[in-house]
C-alpha cells in the first residue's frame, strides 16, 4: 500500500487524477478501522491533513462553508450557535478522541447509512464542494448518497468543503443506539424549520440503503403549522408526521434492531423533534 502525503491541494488533485484509486484520508476514524480489520487494502492512502486549504471555515449571508479537515470538535465549539443541528449530531459521533479526529467530509466520503452528519445536512439542503483537475461543482446532499456506502463523486474528485444553508429556525437531531454513547445509529432523524419560508426540512438515517429526506412528511407538516399564530401544534399533526416519516423508511433488520422497530423509534423521534423544535419557535 503506498501512502501519498501532498503538501498544496493542487498536489493532491493531481495526484487524485494520477491514482483514482487512492482513497484520500484526514481522520482516518473509518478509513483506519477497515484497513486494521483487513476489510479493506487500497492500493494507496492520499493524506489530506497537511492540506491548509481544508482546515477552515467561511461564512457568508446565505451558508457556512466547511473545509474538509473541520473536525466534529471545531463544528461544536465554533459553530454551535449557527448550525445547532450538526451541532448536535456532533456530539454524539463516537468519543471525544474521535470528534478530535473525524470530519464531516470523512462522514461523507464512507457514505453509511448510519452517519450521523447525514440526516441534518439533507433538512438542512447542504451541498457537497466537489473538485478534481477538471474543476468544481456543487452536489446537493440529496444527490450525493448514491447506494449503501456509495456516493456521486467522480474516481478523480476529492471533497473540498460542505455548503451548509444557514437555518432561521430551530434545528433538532436526536439518534436511538444501543446504549447512549459511543454507538452506531439503530435509527437517526433530523429536522430543521424554515420559519420565513415556512417549512420544514427533514433527515432519516439507518433506515434504508441511503440517508433520505421525508418529502410527504415535510410538505404535509408544513401546511399543517400554525406558523402566524405560533399556536400549539394541532391535535394530530404530530402523530400524522410521525407516520409519513415512518413510511419513507425502508429499513433491514440486523443486529442492531428489527426493520419494525426502527419504523416505530423514527415516528417517535419525529414527532419529538418536531415537538421541541416547535415549542423553541414558539418562545423565540
Amino acid at each position: 500500500m503506498d501512502f501519498l502525503r501532498p503538501q498544496t491541494w493542487p498536489e493532491a488533485l493531481a495526484r487524485k487524477a494520477e491514482r483514482p484509486a487512492a482513497v484520500p484520508i484526514a481522520g482516518g476514524t473509518d478509513v483506519m478501522v477497515e484497513v486494521n480489520f483487513d476489510r479493506r487494502r487500497p492500493e494507496a492512502l492520499l493524506d489530506l491533513t497537511r492540506i491548509p486549504e481544508l482546515t477552515g471555515w467561511e461564512r457568508d449571508e446565505r451558508a457556512i462553508r466547511i473545509g474538509a479537515n473541520v473536525t466534529y470538535t471545531r463544528v461544536i465549539e465554533e459553530l454551535g450557535a449557527e448550525l445547532p443541528g450538526l451541532a448536535m449530531a456532533s456530539r454524539t459521533v463516537g468519543s471525544p478522541q474521535i470528534r478530535n479526529r473525524g470530519t464531516i467530509a470523512g462522514n461523507l466520503g464512507a457514505a453509511s447509512p448510519a452517519g450521523d452528519a447525514h440526516p441534518i445536512l439533507l433538512a438542512l439542503g447542504a451541498s457537497v464542494e466537489a473538485e478534481s483537475v477538471r474543476g468544481t461543482r456543487l452536489i446537493p446532499a440529496v444527490e450525493f448518497y448514491v447506494g449503501v456506502k456509495r456516493h456521486s463523486l467522480a474516481p478523480d474528485e476529492l471533497i473540498r468543503a460542505v455548503h451548509v444553508p444557514l437555518s432561521p429556525g430551530p434545528q433538532q437531531f436526536s439518534k436511538i443506539g444501543t446504549r447512549n454513547a459511543m454507538v452506531i445509529a439503530v435509527c437517526s432523524f433530523a429536522l430543521a424549520l424554515d420559519v420565513p419560508a415556512r417549512r420544514v426540512g427533514t433527515g432519516i438515517g439507518s433506515a434504508a440503503p441511503t440517508p433520505r429526506r421525508a418529502v410527504a412528511a415535510e410538505d404535509y407538516v408544513s401546511g399543517a403549522l400554525p406558523w402566524e399564530s405560533r399556536d400549539p401544534i394541532p391535535d394530530g399533526v404530530g402523530a400524522r408526521f410521525g407516520e409519513l416519516v415512518a413510511q419513507t423508511a425502508s429499513p433491514i433488520d440486523d443486529v442492531r434492531g428489527s426493520a419494525a422497530y426502527r419504523r416505530h423509534a423514527l415516528a417517535v423521534l419525529a414527532r419529538r423533534n418536531l415537538a421541541w423544535a416547535w415549542k423553541e419557535y414558539q418562545c423565540a
